[in-house]
């Protein structure tokens, strides 16, 4: 079905879906509904500890033998040098094929990994950044619009721009990421450039997604204007839920919480109203929760849909 696409030959998974490997929630239930569906499941590393990673990633292995992959943030794992080497020589010997870099500069990290034999993707937010890790040797991009959720720079640029101005710049394979939540997403971004996508906010609003209901809800709840960019000290801005708390901190009026507040008020406990979880543009295109294989089977169908859709024009 796609037959020579570079994304699936790299990744091993039956369709070009990436799960976006967000902190806390891309771990074992969610991979691995996201990998059994036939698409590609991203384990997180955000909190930088090992024995979380051996944990979640030995359950995703005896729960599927579907491929997966692991995503390293590169300045939240140099915090801790040892827990990061740590951690990529316990991944290294698991025998892993396939690796997601974020979150700073892939020189080295790519240099490791593909030394090991394992295929490395770079996400970045910029064409600078994506041509950087070209040269850094990465064998994939994916490239994130500033739809997308969580931490972001000020000056990102969206994604029907910046996708065309990576694929004018490099030659190899382009996931595209934020925006996107069904087929009319992945062929809008197929027709731009990209051989894959990224979906975030989509597989948090899941039945599989390990968060809260009450936040699942909020997401499909949100209007197209129901996200807010608010500040992230000391340069970043993040882009999460339009809450009374979210609008407060974008007004400075309340403090933000620590990341580890967050986790425990929303994604535990559903506090929706004084927290604000990420989410991206995309949340206002949600309307329902649903089972991961019913996401990734109904993309994959408006997906060709699209494309038959746009191959009829020719033909009139």
């Amino acid at each position: 079905m796609f037959d020579g696409n570079r994304v699936t030959a790299h990744t091993r998974s039956r369709y070009p879906i990436f799960q976006s490997p967000m902190t806390w929630i891309a771990r074992s239930p969610l991979v691995t509904a996201v990998s059994k569906a036939g698409a590609m499941g991203l384990l997180e590393n955000s909190i930088r500890d090992l024995a979380i990673t051996k944990r979640e990633f030995t359950a995703i292995r005896a729960a599927t033998n579907a491929p997966f992959g692991v995503n390293l943030p590169i300045r939240y794992l140099q915090m801790d040098p040892k827990e990061e080497t740590a951690i990529i020589d316990w991944l290294l010997g698991q025998g892993i094929h396939f690796v997601t870099t974020s979150a700073g500069d892939p020189t080295r990290y790519t240099k490791i990994l593909k030394g090991a034999g394992v295929t490395v993707y770079h996400a970045t937010a910029t064409l600078r950044g994506a041509q950087k890790a070209v040269d850094a040797g990465v064998d994939g991009l994916i490239v994130e619009g500033a739809e997308s959720a969580g931490i972001r720079n000020p000056e990102e640029v969206h994604s029907f721009a910046l996708l065309q101005a990576v694929r004018e710049k490099v030659d190899v394979p382009i996931v595209a990421a934020g925006g996107i939540v069904d087929g009319r997403g992945m062929a809008a971004a197929f027709a731009l450039g990209a051989e894959g996508v990224t979906m975030g906010t989509r597989f948090v609003a899941s039945f599989e997604s390990p968060v809260h209901l009450n936040y699942k809800n909020a997401i499909v709840a949100a209007s197209l204007g129901g996200t807010i960019m608010t500040d992230n000290p000391p340069r970043a801005r993040s882009r999460g839920l339009r809450t009374p708390y979210s609008v407060e901190v974008a007004l400075g009026t309340r403090e933000r919480l620590p990341r580890g507040g967050l986790i425990d008020r929303l994604y535990v406990n559903g506090d929706v109203e004084n927290t604000s979880g990420a989410a991206g543009e995309s949340a206002g295109l949600i309307h329902e929760l649903k089972s991961v294989q019913q996401i990734v089977d109904e993309t994959i169908a408006s997906f060709w849909r699209e494309i038959d859709r746009l191959a009829s024009l020719r033909r009139h």
